[in-house]
């Protein structure tokens, strides 16, 4: 009842007596008072006034459905959205889901994470109210194989929706990260339960720094966050919605059309590339120039001997980003 009533108030723009709340959703005057209170202890500022009823002044900055579902204007991505004020991670959660056979674009979004990862099982720090932390739950019906383009498309998504929302200078670092200024934004992983050839589901998680105001020592010179390039506090929801919106014209179009035209403005936000860069595969350690990323998405690097080496995976230094 409380989605109803907050729809009902954000229709109306003004004040709605409960008397009319009531009688459209066919409750008493006292339940509406206490779905009213329990908006407001969620953050929402609903003013009330004897002769008016009650108007809808303010909304807080949480990513809970309503928030995340009013305005979005996806067909699949954030239909279903679970949100959590804490979980062990999202991506975890999202498995869970598919498990369970939650349906293509099911959104897990937390405020805090107690487990959260990053690539190689690196732990990811995400605090309450300070970041987006979500994962997005998909069917896509391509083989293990070709779920790494899923990772760039997230990648290509996230960069565009911050430098739409935010109007920062928002780059890619290949294969997965987002950097502003040299320093780490974002980190994407994209996970998959899969039997041969075929995928069950895959899950790409996504961590944005929002609001941080500070990072621990150890990390601060290579971590940054929306509010520390721009010195204001951002609300997440819009920027979760158009990161949705964008995750899903691309992922429907890879799908539908087999269309890897998402490459080419991939690359045009990519900093890795004409830079100077060093792979570890292993035992094995490749240095050269990064020079072109394939249509597949594999980062060629040409070797000062003239060697070219197409990387699909392994740990990747760029010169000038983190510090390197």
């Amino acid at each position: 009842m409380q989605e109803k009533i907050l729809q009902m108030l954000r229709e109306t723009g003004g004040y709605l007596s409960g008397e009319q709340i009531s009688r459209q959703l066919g409750v008493s005057r006292s339940a509406v008072w206490k779905s009213i209170n329990a908006l407001r202890q969620q953050g929402y500022h609903i003013d009330s006034s004897t002769n008016k009823g009650y108007k809808l002044e303010n909304v807080p900055d949480i990513l809970t459905a309503p928030e995340i579902q009013h305005g979005l204007s996806t067909h699949t991505m954030g239909k279903q959205v679970i949100f959590l004020k804490e979980v062990d991670s999202t991506n975890e959660e999202a498995k869970r889901q598919g498990i369970q056979g939650a349906p293509e674009g099911t959104v897990c979004l937390a405020e805090h994470q107690t487990g959260g990862k990053g690539r190689l099982g690196r732990r990811w720090v995400s605090l309450p109210g300070e970041g987006i932390w979500m994962s997005i739950l998909l069917h896509p019906g391509i083989t293990p194989y070709e779920v790494s383009q899923i990772t760039l498309l997230a990648g290509l998504a996230v960069c565009r929706a911050i430098r739409s929302v935010t109007g920062c200078d928002a780059l890619i670092k290949w294969p997965n990260d987002i950097v502003i200024h040299g320093k780490k934004l974002v980190g994407i992983l994209t996970e998959l339960a899969a039997e041969a050839d075929r995928i069950n589901y895959a899950i790409t998680g996504i961590g944005i720094n929002v609001n941080q105001q500070q990072f621990p020592q150890e990390i601060a010179y290579k971590a940054t966050s929306l509010f520390l390039e721009t010195q204001h506090k951002w609300s997440r929801a819009p920027l979760v919605q158009k990161v949705l919106e964008n995750f899903e014209d691309a992922y429907d179009s890879f799908l539908t059309e087999a269309s890897f035209d998402f490459i080419t403005p991939y690359k045009e936000l990519c900093i890795s590339l004409g830079r100077e860069v060093s792979v570890q595969r292993g035992e094995q350690i490749i240095q050269g120039k990064a020079v072109d990323i394939s249509r597949s998405g594999e980062l060629v690097i040409e070797t000062p001997q003239g060697h070219l080496y197409a990387i699909n995976s392994g740990e990747v230094t760029v010169q000038g980003i983190y510090g390197e």
